[in-house]
């Protein structure tokens, strides 16, 4: 029988070619194995970490590295697509061969959490001699916490910031925007940015760009999405409304048609010089610093805020360190999410430039961990946050919402026709839960 870690290299190639069609190397529970006296047996297997940003996977490997040296204790860490990764965790919670550790997000964390996927953390932190959880933003304690218990260590803390392309603003002899910039510059520079020729568009945002896109927008200007007890839609707010008619504006004066978008990367446009401005989170540092052309033409300003309102908003969001409830070595899995979540192990992914750590206080290392650009926007924008709208099935809503504003964005309906069709799907969704 396979080993479990390979079970799980097996499966995470498979979803690599392909969502489908892998068979073989899946049998096996994934329990730990018997002694012969009824006694369980630890496994001297690498304890298996699972992540998505592959950008961040050599920070994460010194990190383990470290913790190697400091316990004998071995990782593999293995990296999968964002939409691979929650089908490789489905397929092992029902199967039983999930990695050992694993991130956890906010979309999922509750439906983790309340169906005994992930370990119970609670009693391990209380007699944690490395973790000061306090340290930590209590809106990611909270998301990592179900019915008195917590279930993961809060790994980073992201924010979102405006990218734009120096050598682009130059040729249009329009300033950098800056701390002065209002919702309304960020139009006209848009507009004034976008050439009739389709070479070049003032900026790019698809629907499922929420967090690192519209979102801002909406929370900036008054709206929300989703109510304070989480049991409505805040798409019928008016404030709400007129934010995504400004996005629809956006939508048809400055950037590349929707299909356009849809096939592209916004990240790969910038990148290659097809457009001038894009709101990015701060998990895109990594991959951009690597980027000649990016390097060369591009720097990083907060973003804009409303007029109106007079307030510069960031959605941001924190991931966790979660372990299986069910791995075969939950000693020494625990032992690494400690180490990631202690504040040698937050300090160091900071100044290794893995991403903004949630930690407090710690993220200078992280804006000093490159000279390509300066990073101080990012930590600016902490300044006025919101936590990432979720519930309970915020997959459900977050997809239906995505597939409602393509109406707009496609040009078959009004945005404000859209925005009454979102908030009747997400009372719907929100009334199930």
């Amino acid at each position: 029988m396979m080993r479990k870690q390979e079970r799980i290299a097996a499966a995470m190639a498979c979803m690599a070619l392909a969502l489908t069609g892998c068979s073989g190397g899946a049998s096996g529970t994934g329990t730990q194995q018997s002694t012969g006296n009824g006694q369980q047996a630890s496994s001297n297997a690498p304890i298996t970490v699972a992540i998505w940003d592959s950008g961040q996977q050599a920070g994460i490997e010194e990190i383990i590295a470290d913790y190697t040296a400091a316990t004998g204790n071995k990782a593999e860490v293995q990296v999968v697509t964002w939409d691979q990764y929650w089908t490789l965790l489905e397929a092992g919670a029902t199967g039983g061969d999930l990695p050992d550790v694993f991130w956890m997000h906010s979309n999922e964390a509750e439906r983790y959490m309340r169906n005994g996927i992930l370990m119970d953390l609670t009693d391990r932190i209380a007699a944690s001699d490395k973790l000061e959880m306090e340290k930590f933003p209590e809106d990611i304690r909270n998301l990592y916490q179900y019915e008195g218990k917590t279930y993961a260590i809060p790994k980073d803390v992201d924010t979102i910031a405006l990218w734009y392309n120096r050598t682009m603003f130059d040729e249009a002899g329009l300033s950098y925007p800056d701390e002065t910039w209002t919702w309304d510059d960020y139009y006209e520079a848009a507009v004034a940015l976008t050439k009739e020729d389709g070479s070049q568009y003032g900026t790019a945002m698809s629907p499922s760009n929420n967090q690192d896109g519209w979102m801002n927008i909406v929370y900036s200007m008054g709206g929300s999405v989703i109510s304070e007890d989480k049991k409505s839609s805040g798409f019928d707010d008016p404030n709400t409304i007129k934010a995504m008619e400004f996005v629809d504006k956006l939508v048809k004066d400055g950037m590349p048609a929707a299909a356009v978008m849809a096939e592209n990367a916004n990240d790969v446009m910038l990148s290659s010089g097809k457009i001038a401005m894009l709101p990015l989170g701060s998990w895109m540092v990594a991959p951009l610093k690597d980027n000649a052309y990016v390097v060369e033409n591009c720097s990083v300003a907060v973003l804009p805020k409303d007029a109106e309102t007079g307030r510069r908003i960031s959605i941001y969001n924190g991931l966790g360190w979660a372990v299986s409830a069910n791995t075969e070595n939950p000693e020494a899995a625990w032992q690494l999410v400690e180490w990631f979540g202690s504040k040698d192990g937050q300090t160091r992914q900071a100044e290794l430039g893995v991403s903004m750590s949630a930690y407090e206080g710690v993220s200078d290392g992280w804006k000093n961990s490159t000279d390509a650009f300066d990073l101080q926007p990012y930590l600016d924008m902490r300044e006025d946050i919101v936590f990432r709208p979720y519930s309970s099935s915020t997959v459900t809503w977050e997809n239906k919402i995505t597939e409602d504003l393509k109406e707009a964005w496609n040009g078959n309906s009004t945005m404000s026709d859209v925005c009454a069709v979102i908030t009747q799907d997400m009372n719907e969704i929100l009334a199930a839960e």
